[in-house]
């Protein structure tokens, strides 16, 4: 347990706490089954435009929804009708196992047509058809073609969609609450208090419902409430960047007197090569501020580099703080540095509680 920060760390723990960013949990709502409820439809287009909406190719009213929901700058997923393993009336052309490929791709192409604007796909019951992985996989080589990313609505728990995906470089997302499964705005309510919960743990949820006038209600009082710690957002902000090779969070920190030797000037394009890995977004370079110093401290060129991976976890806020300044402090390449520096002040860099 830290008892004690002297001055020199404190302050590199100011700076670097102004210069992280206070990222808000992510939740993204996706409403399913747009195209056939013409009142309830656009309800829910009176809404924030970060609500996501799903329409089904075959209804009667989705091209016209599809052109309301671009004008606003939504996003639109097609909402695909697959093969569920319970009997139910089925929508046109609802994609099945037994499909050849080329049957699968016909009739996904016809909805991609049928739903102009649409950025990924999800599926509309399909627990037979998501179980599948032969089925999934004719499903993923024909939206590898269409740039679509696809959002698991996983309606079945061995869901083949991940495994599918990943054979043909699909971008996937799951869904983590259904806040409609019961029509009520009471339950809705608790549902999108889950997904909030799910959210402020995880980083992110996505929670689907359906255009049901409880749905709709509920939705309506319920964001105009949406806690600040938690941003709407649409669905597709929240796939992971391309390149999925992440490099360890880097922190780089400088006195003033480096940035001052002319013999050795640091720039952050110099810092940048140094690492030896491009800038991300989870690279930080910390310049502070000039500040005064006695004339027997001792203060290096260079702090150094403290290496660190955030653990699956995803610490935040003062945890993710006390994680930073634990990973500095337990780093061996800099501890002799800053051994160096606390002995120029004849004191302990942390001392230890009895």
């Amino acid at each position: 347990m830290l008892k004690h920060l002297p001055v020199r760390p404190l302050i590199v723990l100011s700076l670097l706490m102004m210069c992280l960013p206070v990222s808000a949990a992510k939740l993204a709502i996706v409403i399913d089954d747009f195209g056939y409820r013409v009142k309830e439809d656009n309800q829910i287009l009176a809404l924030s435009p970060a609500v996501t909406i799903a329409i089904l190719p075959s209804s009667p009213h989705g091209r016209e929804v599809a052109e309301k929901a671009n004008q606003q700058g939504r996003d639109i997923l097609i909402h695909m009708p697959m093969k569920p393993l319970s009997k139910q009336p089925l929508e046109k052309d609802t994609l099945a196992p037994s499909m050849s490929a080329e049957e699968i791709d016909r009739i996904i192409k016809n909805a991609i047509t049928r739903v102009p604007y649409a950025k990924g796909m999800n599926n509309h019951m399909g627990s037979e058809m998501t179980s599948s992985l032969p089925g999934m996989q004719n499903v993923m080589r024909s939206l590898s073609k269409s740039n679509l990313f696809f959002l698991d609505s996983v309606t079945i728990g061995n869901t083949q969609v991940g495994n599918a995906a990943k054979e043909y470089g699909v971008p996937t997302l799951r869904r983590h609450i259904f806040i409609d499964n019961h029509q009520s705005e009471e339950e809705t309510r608790t549902q999108l208090n889950k997904a909030v919960a799910y959210a402020r743990k995880h980083g992110s949820a996505v929670a689907i419902g359906h255009p049901h006038p409880s749905t709709v209600r509920a939705l309506q009082k319920y964001l105009a409430q949406l806690p600040a710690d938690v941003e709407l957002v649409a669905v597709s902000a929240l796939l992971s960047p391309q390149s999925s090779t992440k490099q360890p969070t880097s922190l780089r920190m400088l006195s003033e007197e480096a940035k001052k030797t002319p013999t050795q000037p640091q720039t952050k394009q110099a810092v940048q090569d140094e690492i030896k890995t491009p800038p991300t977004k989870d690279a930080t370079v910390v310049q502070p501020e000039a500040a005064s110093q006695p004339e027997n401290v001792i203060i290096p060129q260079e702090l150094g580099i403290c290496e660190f991976t955030l653990p699956p976890s995803k610490p935040q806020g003062i945890d993710f703080i006390m994680f930073v300044v634990e990973s500095i402090y337990n780093d061996k390449a800099l501890q002799p540095l800053l051994v160096q520096g606390d002995r120029a002040q004849k004191r302990p860099l942390f001392k230890q509680q009895q």
